[in-house]
């Protein structure tokens, strides 16, 4: 993709941030449950995508908790990924995604789950059935997971981080 960059983001980008988000989901709501994440401490991995100096994508992972009898797993959510209508379809997000997941291996993540389209999350190895034996509030065919280790949680129960209560 020619001109575009994909970076972390910074403490500068957050009103950019909120208004993206407000403007590819039609509502503030991913804006003001990514600012409570940040403002909370449980992003784990934000990227951004700027083309032509702005802001134009962004994606952030959350902390994830896998609760099962005896043990707790650490885990990642993806949750939001929101590309600017005026450039969608043209695989921001999927480069967002992309180099996401590259650093999130590289620093040692197990699982991630979103809940999402199952089209468009398939495409990068997110499954329904991988994340089916979770328990979890939103489970259904949209939760999905996709593991990086056969050390990885199969099954226990899913707990997001407190701003997810607040949707």
């Amino acid at each position: 993709m020619s001109g575009l960059t994909i970076r972390a983001a910074r403490d500068g980008d957050r009103e950019a941030i909120r208004w993206l988000c407000e403007e590819a989901f039609g509502q503030p709501s991913e804006g003001k449950l990514v600012d409570a994440l940040v403002a909370d401490g449980d992003d784990v991995l934000e990227l951004v995508a700027e083309k032509n100096g702005q802001i134009v994508g962004h994606v952030l992972f959350s902390t994830l908790m896998v609760e099962s009898q005896n043990r707790s797993y650490s885990a990642v959510a993806l949750a939001p990924l929101a590309v600017s209508p005026t450039v969608q379809k043209q695989g921001i997000g999927s480069a967002l995604v992309d180099e996401a997941h590259r650093q999130l291996r590289l620093a040692g993540e197990t699982l991630s789950v979103v809940l999402g389209d199952a089209a468009y999350y398939g495409r990068f190895g997110y499954t329904h059935a991988r994340a089916a034996s979770f328990d979890c509030e939103w489970q259904g065919e949209h939760l999905q997971a996709l593991d990086w280790s056969a050390d990885a949680p199969t099954k226990g129960k899913l707990v997001y981080a407190a701003a997810f209560s607040a949707l």
